[in-house]
C-alpha cells in the first residue's frame, strides 16, 4: 500500500495559514494537521511522535513546516526539530513563518535579476534601504543583501529603537551588519533616499510610506520593489503588475504580484522537494533565496 505525504503545520498562534495549506496540498501533500499555541518547548516531543510512527524508509513522505509570525522563534523552532531528530529515523523541516521567507527571497530574487539584466552588475556594495525593516520580510531581505555585499538599513516607521534590536539580532545570530534607521517623521524617511541605489518597501498592507515627491530626492536609484498587494502602494507609483518598468523617478519598479509569482513558485517548489525526497532537508530562507533564483534562472 503507498503511504500518504503528511505534513505537519507548527505554529505559535491560535490558526495555521490556508494559504499555506493551498500551497502544501496543492504541491502534493495528501494530509496537512495543524498544531496551534504551540512551544518552543513543544517541538521536541511533536517531532519525535512524528518519526517514530513510520519506518525509516517511509520518513521522507513526512515534513513539518513552520508557521507564526516572528523569523527568530521559526527558526529556533527549526534548530529544536533538527535536534530532536534521532537518525535514521529524521523527516523535513521547513520554516516560512507569514511567508515571509519565501515573499523576501522572491523580492530579492527578482531585485538581483534586474541588476544583472539592466546594470550589469550585483548587490556588492550597493546602498539598499528598506522601509518596513521593522518586519520579517523587510529584516530577511536586509539579511539577504548584507550577505552579498550590499549595505542594508532598516527603516522603523516607529522610531530607531526596535530596528536597533533587530540589526543586534541579526549580527549576534547571522553576523552581519545591518544599519537602523530612523522613519518616525517623512523628513526622516525622505532623507535615505539622496543616497539608495535601491529601495524595498515591505511596509503594512495599505500604506503609503514614500510619496512621488519625496522619490524625487533620488539621485542614483536603479531599483524600487514594493511587496504591498493592497492599495495604496507603499512606494507611490509602483504598480501591482510593475515587471522593470521605467518609474517616474528613473529606476526600474517590480510590483507585487511579479514578485509574488515568484513567491508562491518558490514555496510551491520547496514544499515539492519535501515531497520527492530522498532524504531529509533543513529549508530555511537560504534554500528560499536559491530556490527563487533557480525559478529566474540565475
Amino acid at each position: 500500500m503507498t503511504k500518504k505525504n503528511i505534513l505537519h503545520m507548527i505554529s505559535p498562534q491560535d490558526n495555521v495559514s490556508p494559504f499555506d495549506v493551498n500551497m502544501a496540498c496543492d504541491a502534493g501533500y495528501d494530509l496537512v494537521i495543524p498544531y496551534t499555541n504551540v512551544n518552543l518547548t513543544d517541538v521536541n516531543s511533536l517531532v519525535q511522535d512524528a518519526i517514530f510512527s513510520r519506518s525509516v524508509s517511509n520518513a521522507k513522505k513526512t515534513g513539518v513546516f513552520i508557521c507564526g509570525k516572528d523569523a527568530s522563534l521559526a527558526l529556533d523552532m527549526m534548530d529544536a526539530a533538527k535536534k530532536a531528530m534521532v537518525p535514521p529515523f529524521e523527516i523535513s523541516v521547513f520554516p516560512d513563518p507569514a511567508g515571509s521567507f519565501t515573499t523576501a527571497a522572491a523580492m530579492v530574487a527578482c531585485t538581483e535579476k534586474t541588476l544583472k539584466e539592466k546594470f550589469n552588475t550585483n548587490f556588492q556594495d550597493k546602498n539598499i534601504i528598506v522601509y518596513g525593516g521593522k518586519g520579517i520580510v523587510g529584516g530577511i531581505s536586509a539579511i539577504m543583501c548584507a550577505q552579498q555585499g550590499a549595505k542594508c538599513t532598516i527603516v522603523g516607521y516607529d522610531g530607531i529603537s526596535n530596528v536597533q534590536k533587530k540589526a543586534e539580532e541579526y549580527k549576534s545570530r547571522y553576523d552581519v551588519d545591518i544599519i537602523p534607521g530612523d522613519g518616525s517623521t517623512d523628513e526622516l524617511n525622505t532623507s535615505f533616499l539622496p543616497k539608495a541605489d535601491i529601495i524595498f518597501c515591505a511596509a503594512r498592507a495599505g500604506t503609503q510610506v514614500i510619496s512621488l515627491n519625496q522619490l524625487k530626492n533620488t539621485q542614483n536609484v536603479k531599483v524600487l520593489a514594493d511587496v504591498n498587494a493592497v492599495p495604496p502602494a507603499g512606494l507611490e507609483g509602483v504598480g501591482l503588475k510593475d515587471d522593470d518598468v521605467q518609474h517616474e523617478c528613473g529606476a526600474y519598479s517590480i510590483g507585487p504580484l511579479t514578485s509574488g509569482d515568484i513567491k508562491v513558485k518558490t514555496q510551491y517548489k520547496m514544499f515539492e522537494k519535501m515531497c520527492t525526497t530522498d532524504k531529509p532537508l533543513y529549508l530555511n530562507f537560504d534554500e528560499a533565496l536559491k530556490t527563487s533564483r533557480e525559478i529566474l534562472g540565475l
